[in-house]
This record gives structure tokens, sequence and C-alpha cells, in this order.
């Protein structure tokens, strides 16, 4: 995905204790225009909490948010209105058509005329629900009403999207579309902070990651980042044809290079950062008398981490 320059939301020292039991423990992280950040967790993590005080739901015990370069508070609308929400909940009206329901929330954000009907028009098309547009919303697939949240959350044209956990229940197709959609929009130079229970997304999603547990980041980064922090390592198959023995034997003495065995016309190597030694590996496979003919790289991947950080998967 696309990163731009400019930070379009900083926090920092955020906590929150309910009596003596601290929920968030100075959580912060920042997210750029065009970049999608990840928050994951397990249940009971914090995610919810830190959502809350950052889209200036729930007043915080301390620390710092900005959006787009003002100070949010619980009281402030300036902050506020940069900010596109969508709960985990699904908050539209079911006797009202989705035009019906951009029309009532557009005027919440003051919108009217030409400017909202064109701009109702746009977020149909961009939900890919354009052609239901007219229907009752209690008649659509619980996929459609979460499309339809989102198109609330894009009416007025936010900076910072916050989603939370927004294909929780939802068709594949639905699904789907979902992520193509925030795709779409972090591409476009939207921020994008995102959680969700389902590991796949955010590899697919998310620029970087940020993992919380018991209320404090544990680690934040890119993928690759995260797993070169925990110094995890990439397992890769060269298969080929010559004197494997002998360039399994040269990889092997290579200091990159944790472990390289010969399985048949196949070496199985234990690599860390497999992609940028590639070069190197096939030099030395070559030297040794062998022709690679395929290359299989398995790097690990946020899962792995994931369970290394917290001792818990995603969905516990």
């Amino acid at each position: 995905m696309n990163i731009k320059n400019g930070r379009v939301l900083e926090c920092s020292g955020l906590r929150k204790s309910y009596g003596d039991i601290a929920a968030v423990k100075g959580v912060g992280f920042h997210i750029s225009s065009g970049e999608c950040y990840g928050l994951l967790g397990p249940n009971g993590a914090g995610k919810t909490t830190t959502i809350s005080m950052v889209c200036g739901l729930l007043k915080r015990d301390a620390g710092e948010v900005t959006i787009d370069g003002n100070r949010l508070d619980i009281s402030t609308t300036s902050a506020k209105g940069a900010i596109g929400y969508v709960p985990q909940e699904v908050a539209v009206y079911p006797d009202l058509s989705a035009r019906e329901n951009l029309a009532f929330f557009g005027q919440l954000y003051g919108m009217r005329g030409k400017e909202l009907a064109g701009r109702i028009d746009e977020v149909l098309e961009v939900t890919g629900l354009a052609e239901r547009a007219d229907d009752r919303t209690d008649k659509y697939s619980g996929g459609m009403k979460r499309r339809l949240n989102i198109g609330i959350a894009l009416l007025h044209r936010p900076r910072l999207l916050v989603l939370d956990e927004p294909t929780v229940g939802v068709d594949p197709q639905s699904r789907n579309a979902i992520l193509g959609s925030v795709e779409h929009l972090s591409d476009e130079g939207m921020a994008v902070l995102y959680t969700t229970h389902y590991m796949e997304e955010a590899e697919r999603l998310c620029d970087r990651v940020g993992i919380i547990d018991e209320g404090e980041i544990r680690a934040e980064g890119t993928r690759r980042e995260l797993v070169d922090l925990l110094g995890q390592k990439d397992n890769v198959i060269l298969t080929g044809t010559g004197n494997i023995h002998a360039a399994a034997q040269a990889m092997d003495l290579l200091d990159e290079v944790e472990q390289a065995t010969r399985r048949e016309n196949e070496i199985h190597l234990i690599v860390a950062g497999a992609s940028t030694r590639l070069p190197q590996l096939l030099t030395a496979a070559g030297s040794a008398g062998a022709s690679i003919t395929g290359v299989d790289i398995e790097e690990p991947d946020l899962e792995a981490v994931f369970l290394r950080l917290t001792g818990k998967a995603l969905r516990d």
C-alpha cells in the first residue's frame, strides 16, 4: 500500500482504569495519511477501550490524542469531525433505505442539498450498494448492513477511518467487498485504524501492526519488522538438478544459514531474511555444481509472532 507523509493520528500515554483494574496502560502509536494500522489483541486486551479514547467517546485518565494536528478531548468537536467511526455493532435504521440512512446521518454532519446528494451517490458506489440504495435496510444481509455502516462513516470525508472488527459475522462476498473498500481508501490517502480477529485480514490490509495485550503495546512494526524483532527465520526450499548434495553442504557453511539439509532433489534451508539472501544462496549452489530450478520461501506469519508475544491465539 502507498504510505504518504503526514501523520493524521498521534496518541501517546493513553491510560484508563475501571476501579482497581487498569484496562489501558500507557498506549501510544501514530498513523499517517494513506496508512492502514492494525491494532491486534486477544479479547480483553484493551483494544476497544483504546479506540474509544482515540475517537473521543471515552474520557481518558491520562495521555494525549491529536487528529490532523488538533488536540482531541471528549468535549471537542473540531478534531472529532475528522474521524469516521465504524463500531462493532451495526448502527443503521432498519425502516429506512440505504439512501435515507445516508441522508439522515449526512444532515447530522451538517451536509445539505447537492453536496449531500452527490456524496451519497459516491458512497453508495464505494460500498457496492448502489443497486440496492432504495431498499429498506431490514431487507439487507448482515454484510450489506456493515457496508452501509462504513458508508455512513465516510460521508463527511474523514481524515481518519476507525473500523472496530467490521467483518464479524458477514458472508464471504461482503467480507471481500469490505476489505477491498478499505484497501481502496488507504490507497487514496485515508488513514485507517483497523481491528480484527482475523489474522489474514491484518496480513492483507495493514502496513503496520501494534500488538496489544493486557493494556500495553507489546510490539509494533511492519510484518517483517515484527518477525525480525523476535528472531523468526524463513523456511526455504530450493529445487534443482546436478550436485544437490554438494550444494547443501556449501550452503550449510554460510553464516546466514542456520540449517541446510538435502531431501532428494531439494535443499531445505532455515535462513534469516531469505529474500535478501537469495542471490548468495543461488551463487553458492551454482559454484557447488547444482542448477536451481525452483525457489519457495515461507516467511513466518503474524500469527506466529502474536502467539509468541501474547501466548494466546488472536480469537482468544
